[in-house]
This record gives C-alpha cells, structure tokens and sequence, in this order.
C-alpha cells in the first residue's frame, strides 16, 4: 500500500509545475516546514503530498512530498495567505491556514498528526495485497504482500521470488547477486541457527519485509561480500489481546506441516507477545553423477525426517515517554533424522561396486537472550540505546556408515558435538543535529566462540599409508571484534548525502587438540559513502561505496570432516584469512503512472578471495578431497533490473532480470595415466581461472477476480551457470496459486500448485577435476495449502524498539 500511496502523492504533485512559472516574478521569501506521523503508532508518514493552495483553496499554488523520516520543507513562497493540505490515502486530509509576510516569513508547523480514514483504509486494502519494492538510501525493500506469501509454507520457499536472490533447493544455501558470501539477518540480528535450518523455520506469513543491504553503511557490521539479507517480522502490539494462526500443508512425494501462533497482549505499560511454530516433514532428494573416463557412476538416495519448534517471548516496560526497557527471549529446537544410500557401479568392472549406507541423527538447541534499554531526548529523534544480545547453540549429531562390496573399511560411526556462543552488546546514539543533518555514533563488541568435539569408532589411513583407528579431534575457534562507527548525513533540497567508518579491530584464534593452529589479529577501516539525487518527483539517482569484509566461516575453517562419500571427503582449512571487497553500485529509479522501474548496475574489486580448492586424496588416488583456499585478488560486476507495473485494476506485474559476472580463481588436481599404476608423480596441479556469467529472469503476475478472489503465476529461469568444478545447466519452473479472503479480510485460504511442469532440477557437466555429468532432483513439484486467520481488537499504538536505519531491527512479533 505504501508504494501506491506513494504514487498516488507523486501524481498530485506532478500538477506543481504548470502552476509555478505563473509566480515566477514574485519576491518568494516564504518557508514552511514540518513532520508528518500517523495518529496509530506515532511513527513518521513518508511520502506524504504537502499542498499549499491560494485561500479559498480553489488553485495548487505548489507543494511536495515527506521524506522517509516524514519531514518536509517547502520553500520560496510569496507573501500573501495561502492553505496547506497533508494528503495519504488511507487518513484524513489535514488542513491549516497560512499567512507569508515579511515579519513572519518562515513558518514551522511543528509535528502534524494524520488521523486514520476507517473508510478509505477498506477501500484500498486490497493494495496491500500486492508485493512492493521500494529503493532506499541504503537498501532495497521488498515489502511482501501475500501474493509472495502463497508462494510457499517458509522464508526458504519465496526467496527465489526476490530480485538478485537464490535458494538452493536441495541444499538450502542462499546467494545474492550470484555469491554466496552474504549475511542473513532476522530483525537486524544474526542468528546462530545455521541459515538453510534458519529459513525453512520461518512461516513466509510471519515475514513483513525483506530487506537487500548490497551495500551498508558504516553503521553495520562489514561482514559479507555481497551484503546482508535483513528478514523483517511483522510486529503485532495493538491495544488489548490481539493474535493470529497459520496452518500449511504442502505434498510432494512426502508432506510436510507448518504452523505458527502469534499472540500479543498490551495494557497500559507493559506489552507482552509469545509467538509459537513448528516445521514438521520428510523430504525426498536423488541423484547421479557419471564419469567417463572410468565408465561409472554413483547413484544417491536421500531421506530426511525434521521436526523443528520456535518459541518467543518477550514484554516491552515503557517506564514514560522517554524511557523504554524491552526484553525477549528465542528458543529454537530442531531434531532431524536421515537415512541415505550411495551406490557406486564400475560398469566394466563389477567387482569394484561399492554401497554406502548411512543414517544420522541430528539434535541442536538454539537460545538467545535480549535486553534493550532506550533512551529518547527532548529533540525529536535525538535518543541513546544500549542493546545486549546472548546466544547459544549446542549440536548433538550422530552418523552411523556402513558399506558392502569392494571396501577396505569396516562398519563405524562418527559423532560430532558442536557449542557454538555468541555475545553482542551496542552502545548506539543519534542527533538530529538541525532539520536537514543527522550524526550517529556507536561502539559494539562481538565475542564468538565454537567448540567442536569429533570421535569416531572407524579406520583411516596415516601418513604411511596404514589403516589406524580414526583419532579423535577438538577444534576450538574464536573471534573476538571490537568496533567503533560514525555516520554524518544531510538533505539539502535535490540532494542528500551520508558519510561514514567504522573501525574494527579483530582477534582471531584457533585451537586443535589444546594446540594453537592458528592466530590473526588485525585492524581494518571500513568506509562508506551514498549520494542521492532527485531529479523530479519521479526520478531518482543513487551512488554508493563500501568497503566489505568475508571472514573465513566455521565450516570453511574446521578441519574435522564435513562430510564423506566413498569417493568424496570434504574438510575446512583453519589457515584461511579474510576476503576483503571494495564494493560501487549506481542505481536510477523511475515511478511510472502505473508502477516503477529500478535500474543498477554494481561492481566489486576482491582482494585475497576464497575459493574451492580439490585435491586427489593422496591415500586414495580414487577419491577427491574439497577443501578452501586463498587466491589472487579478482573482480566481478553485474546489472539489475525490476519493475511493478499494473495494465490494468485486475492485473499487475513483478518482474526482475539479474545479470551477474565474476571471475573465479582456484586449485584443482586430477589424474593422468592409469589409476591402477598411478604414483603421486602423475597427479596434475591446475591454477584453474573460470569466467562466469550468469542470468536470472522472474516473473510474477497476479489476477484479482474479485474482492475476495486472485489467482497467481510466477515464473522462473537461470541462464547456464559455471564454477570451478563443473557448469550448471539452465533451471525454470513456473508456479501457479490461488488466494481466497473470508470473514471481513482477516481470514486468508492459499492454494499453489509449484513447478507445474516438473522441470525444475541441478543438472551439470565438467571436466575438472574429470570428465564428469550429474542431475540432483529433489521434491520440486508440491501441492500448497495454507490457512491464516487473525483476531483481536485495538488500534496500534507500539512504541518501536531500535531500528537501524529504517525497520532494520524491531522486536515483538514474529518467530525469531
């Protein structure tokens, strides 16, 4: 509803100018200035149209629009009396005379409250049904309608709907911009929970927002080459008891269930919210991979059972007006089972056929503790806020593996324990040091600890080449970074800017068996910068810069085993240093009678990049190891495109195109010669440069039959793909889904038929480090079914907690 409301401002704006050059002669000394909120929640009301008309209000004299802070400045006006109007769909017009003259030339409205119009608001409520996107200074916010919210049960299932973002189906890892080094925030935090585990808990009808950071200030942490995905709750604190329900069902080969409780409970100066959901399913996934050189191929089954509970609570004290002390807590339990099989066929030669079975159990408990304490000053949005922040996670899991055919090794289990603590505490502070100037100034320190503890009941090779039982391994990383930031920013008509650094200094270590592996400590300044340009009251033009840090991960730096095949083993490299990026991007902006267009282009210099590196298993001449490296520093740049655009009442579109191209640098080996004869001698080191650019086309377009009833389809497809090992084949699905509103709009029933062509699969070809083929294909094609209902009664009236840079961080609502 917000960018139509926007629009809609715009459109009355757009009459300013043919009215103007008849005032051009006229001695203007006039000005006239203000901020808007709404009357619910006492928040600001961005783009909000200002109309000064003559004073029987029959002539627009000019006018303009609200900032996002809901701030407005008009200028030059003539003396004389004129009348001000505040026009946003969905509230009351505000209306206040005006009186210019040479002793009372600047006139300062002050706060300006908008109160709500229950009328209008039913009639355009079906605008926020639709998914909007709008370009701020730092981010691009996708607001989710529940056209997005019937694309699936969780967070997982609609983030390849979002522009310049992609899940991985099978495994759950998230890429924006075609890289896979980004940070995934709920609410402004990050979160222990591993990010796959992370968005197939969160119910997509919990979600309000998601917000692409490409490129963050100085205000936020610099990790993430290609930036942070912030998810953004829905907060629910109206007066009274309020709450909603949601159900899902969804039913490929096995079904999973989905629901989720939200309830919320305000009276006077307590507001207490818990929030309640539950994952429940078993997931189908198979696949090949084939090799030419030997004529074989190994065939993959796999089976998972996961069951997963998320509960929160928390209660916001608003001691006075000034003075607000929150408090919540997240817990977060998952369990999984899995079964799978591995069979490995020579075809030429049966008797070297190899299966592996194996099963696991995996049990982790997530926990976070949050206490936030703001203090808001006299001068509107001058306030200082202390937030701490505790995390814990504990991860049980235990495999058991066993084999039958041409193996050396016996039946064995491996059991790995994981403790994993992370302490956050800010110290932010904000002054708007005039109407057009903000100063911000934070400290934070960050302390990260994993304790990893790894026992196996099976054999491995040593050095020489004997079969000894596998040794047991302690990993033990910590992190610990303190920092400091200042952001300076300033409007001035057309223009606005915002300046800023952080400094960061970093202790790194990391233990083995109660030996130190590894230690790095360093000092790093990241600076940032962003110039905005209003060309008119429909164009708009961005520049930014940053400066970005990719800190080696924990599973990029453990060198306990990550998983195992009989011709794969995988493991960390605790020697990995930082991926420092100097991050560009311009982006144009263009709102359109009946929609909006957003233009970028982005490019990225990266310095000591990881990436893969496979060796041939020295042990094993037959089996590959994966690790990571550091390589030469490289580049990558990339264009985006997205537009919402509505032909007509009963029909509008999304659309996005993403085209993104990096150079990838890294280490493979391979084998020349007979592998039966082989010595180390034949084994092939190839510093390995691969150029990728790659493309991703969506498509959304929605049909409103009636008040009550829209129908969706979306589409999707991915140019070819190239990394290091292999080259991905193009993937496409299209989806088609069903809403229905019942009981006065606050029942909603989704239906959605996903990849209705069954097309949607990982298909590959390579030759490093051999001449390779494969296709994973997991329960792509499912039948949706959601039902959501809320109840209460009770006007909003929440104070909000810190929000970093608009909505970044909120509290109360939602899952996590």
């Amino acid at each position: 509803m917000k960018q139509i409301a926007m629009l809609l401002s715009l459109l009355v704006c757009s009459t300013f100018p043919s009215v103007l050059s008849a005032n051009d002669s006229e001695d203007k000394i006039g000005t006239v200035s203000g901020r808007v909120v709404d009357n619910a929640q006492n928040q600001p009301v961005a783009y909000a149209a200002i109309v000064i008309k003559s004073a029987n209000g029959e002539e627009t004299i000019t006018g303009g629009i609200t900032t996002e802070e809901g701030t407005f400045e008009i200028k030059k006006l003539a003396e004389g009396t004129y009348t001000l109007e505040v026009q946003f769909i969905g509230y009351q017009t505000y209306t206040k005379n005006l009186v210019i003259s040479k002793k009372n030339r600047k006139v300062e409205l002050g706060t300006i409250t908008l109160m709500e119009d229950t009328q209008k608001l039913e009639e355009v409520e079906v605008v926020g049904e639709r998914t909007t996107i709008e370009q701020r200074v730092d981010r691009k916010v996708i607001n989710v309608g529940k056209d997005l919210t019937t694309a699936g049960a969780t967070a997982s299932d609609i983030m390849n709907n979002i522009p310049s973002v992609n899940v991985d189906s099978q495994t759950g890892d998230i890429t924006l911009r075609g890289n896979s080094n980004v940070r995934v925030m709920v609410d402004g935090k990050l979160s222990n929970v591993p990010v796959a585990q992370l968005l197939r808990q969160i119910p997509s009808t919990s979600i309000k927002s998601i917000e692409l950071i490409t490129n963050p200030s100085a205000k936020y942490n610099p990790e993430g080459m290609s930036g942070i995905i912030n998810i953004v709750l829905h907060k629910n604190a109206n007066i009274g008891f309020n709450g909603n329900i949601n159900m899902g069902l969804t039913k490929g080969i096995e079904a999973k269930f989905n629901t989720s409780v939200d309830l919320n409970y305000r009276n006077g100066k307590f507001n207490f919210y818990g929030n309640y959901g539950t994952n429940i399913g078993k997931w189908v996934n198979d696949g090949f991979i084939f090799r030419d050189d030997e004529n074989s191929e190994q065939l993959f089954d796999f089976f998972n059972n996961n069951k997963s509970h998320l509960y929160k609570l928390g209660v916001d004290f608003y001691l006075n007006d000034k003075n607000t002390i929150s408090f919540f807590t997240n817990q977060n339990h998952f369990n999984g089972k899995g079964d799978g099989i591995t069979d490995v066929r020579y075809n030429e030669e049966e008797s070297r056929n190899v299966i592996q079975f194996f099963n696991n159990v995996n049990d982790n408990l997530s926990e976070q503790y949050n206490f936030d304490y703001k203090l808001d000053f006299v001068k509107e949005g001058h306030n200082i806020e202390l937030e701490v922040d505790y995390n814990r996670f504990n991860d049980d899991e235990d495999a058991n593996f066993r084999s039958r055919g041409a193996t050396l090794f016996p039946d064995y289990m491996d059991f790995v324990d994981t403790e994993r603590t992370q302490t956050i505490a800010n110290l932010d502070y904000v002054n708007p040091l005039d109407s057009i100037s903000k100063l911000e100034i934070g400290l934070e320190a960050r302390l990260f600890e994993t304790d990893v503890d790894y026992a196996s009941t099976g054999l491995s090779f040593n050095s020489n080449g004997d079969l000894i039982p596998t040794p047991s391994t302690e990993f033990i990383y910590g992190m610990d970074i303190y920092s400091a930031y200042v952001t300076f920013g300033q409007s001035r008509k057309k223009w606005s800017y915002q300046v800023g650094a952080r400094l960061e200094d970093v202790q790194v270590k990391a233990d083995t068996n109660r030996v130190r592996a590894f230690t790095d400590n360093y000092t790093q300044l990241y600076p940032s910068a962003f110039l905005t340009y209003n060309v008119n009251e429909k164009d708009q033009l961005q520049a930014s810069f940053s400066r970005r840090v990719d800190r080696p991960g924990l599973g990029q730096v453990n060198p306990i085993r990550e998983f195992a095949t009989p011709l794969i083993s995988s493991f960390g490299n605790p020697s990995l240093v930082p991926q420092f990026t100097n991050s560009y991007e311009l982006n144009y902006t263009k709102r359109l009678k009946k929609g909006s267009l957003t233009a970028g282009i982005f490019y990225r210099t990266i310095e000591d990049e990881i990436n893969r590196a496979v060796y041939v298993d020295r042990l094993d001449f037959n089996k590959l190891i994966l690790t990571f490296d550091n390589f030469d520093n490289t580049s990558a740049y990339g264009f985006e495109l997205s537009t919402n655009y509505r032909p007509a009442k009963w029909w509008s579109i999304n659309g996005s195109f993403d085209l993104f191209s990096q150079t990838q640098r890294g280490i493979t080996e391979r084998l020349q010669g007979d592998q039966a004869t082989a010595t180390e001698a034949d084994i092939v080191i190839e510093d390995v440069e691969v150029e990728n650019t790659a493309w991703i086309l969506r498509m959304n377009n929605s049909f409103t039959a009636t008040k009550k009833l829209t129908f969706q389809v979306f589409g999707f497809y991915r140019g070819r793909n190239q990394n290091l090992q292999f080259t991905v084949k193009p993937m496409y699905f299209i989806n088609t889904g069903a809403r229905y509103s019942f009981a006065e709009g606050k029942g909603t029933l989704s239906l959605n038929f996903n990849d209705v062509f069954n097309t949607m699969r990982f298909a590959f070809d390579g030759d490093r480090p051999y001449v390779q083929n494969g296709e994973f294909n997991w329960e792509s094609q499912n039948l949706y079914v959601g039902l959501s209902y809320r109840f209460g009664s009770g006007k909003n009236r929440a104070k909000g907690r810190k929000r970093r840079d608009n909505n970044t961080k909120q509290t109360g609502g939602g899952i996590l």
